[in-house]
């Protein structure tokens, strides 16, 4: 399959262009950038071709990867689905549910594949624990602690632009909410409380009466900062995996998933993922439970 990337920040050299030349049923076909410059040196990188139009690069591939903030990624995901690709998408796919249904419900009146790159959930040793811990059933609650800063020296994340705007929430709460869903089923209600250090607390209620309570900053005194997710149920506690980060394979595993018209993390997944995330932010300013919309 040919692939084209959008995009030339940290992530699309961290994991995506990476991630596309190593894979041996990809053909990295190319870059597209915002910043022209940026989109031809990360193409010299890796001896594809550069694109000045975005429109060039989708007639020439069958895919597209999208590296770029989710305020941009939405409206060219939707052009590119609307030109017949399928899409390695990020998270989240958009800011609205509305922006990312419209692009999941275009992909599959057309019969295109999709996959949003929830990363860890990429992971062999990950999915396999969330797999079995579905299967097994009788969780009632789970907690998830995702606190960390991504402005310590040297981490290229802190000068994003829209990380710095958007927060926690929006970074990392689409990784929390993908970890508990498969296990404890829909949200049907998000209730959220905001405090300092970019800090999101959420109170979630899955459509199968559990509760997952779930802690998200970009910003916590580096002393503070944790990543921790367990299970409560029948079975006992059980902490889920956080397997050391691994790029190549993590990227890897969701390509094949691509490639596979596998639909587990397609992008009406990230749709219900996003609606949790727009419902939280409607909770934290509005001092109410919201229910989740449906898309």
């Amino acid at each position: 399959m040919r692939i084209g990337l959008l995009g030339t920040g940290p992530w699309a050299r961290l994991a995506h262009a990476p991630g596309l030349a190593a894979h041996q049923r990809v053909d990295f076909a190319g870059v597209w950038g915002r910043n022209p410059a940026k989109a031809a040196e990360l193409a010299s990188e890796y001896g594809v071709a550069t694109y000045d139009d975005v429109d060039d690069l989708f007639a020439d591939v069958e895919a597209v990867a999208i590296a770029l903030p989710p305020a941009v990624q939405g409206p060219l995901a939707l052009r590119a689905a609307q030109a017949g690709k399928h899409l390695f998408l990020d998270k989240p796919v958009a800011l609205t549910a509305a922006e990312s249904g419209e692009i999941a419900r275009t992909l599959s009146s057309a019969g295109l594949h999709s996959v949003v790159y929830f990363t860890r959930r990429f992971l062999p040793s990950l999915a396999g624990f969330l797999t079995e811990a579905a299967a097994e059933g009788g969780w009632v609650e789970a907690r998830v602690d995702h606190a960390g800063t991504i402005y310590d020296e040297g981490n290229p994340f802190g000068e994003s632009p829209w990380r710095r705007e958007m927060g926690g929430l929006w970074d990392v709460g689409p990784h929390a909410v993908a970890l508990v869903v498969p296990v404890l089923g829909p949200v049907a209600e998000v209730s959220a409380m905001v405090a300092p250090h970019d800090m999101t607390h959420l109170m979630l209620r899955h459509t199968t009466g559990a509760v997952s309570k779930i802690t998200l900053s970009v910003d916590v005194p580096p002393a503070a900062a944790r990543e921790d997710a367990v299970l409560f149920g029948e079975a006992g506690i059980r902490s889920i995996p956080n397997p050391d980060w691994d790029p190549i394979l993590a990227y890897g595993t969701a390509l094949d998933a691509l490639l596979a018209g596998d639909t587990t993390m397609d992008a009406a997944f990230g749709t219900s993922v996003t609606a949790v995330l727009e419902a939280a932010a409607e909770s934290a300013s509005g001092g109410r439970v919201v229910t989740v919309a449906v898309r």
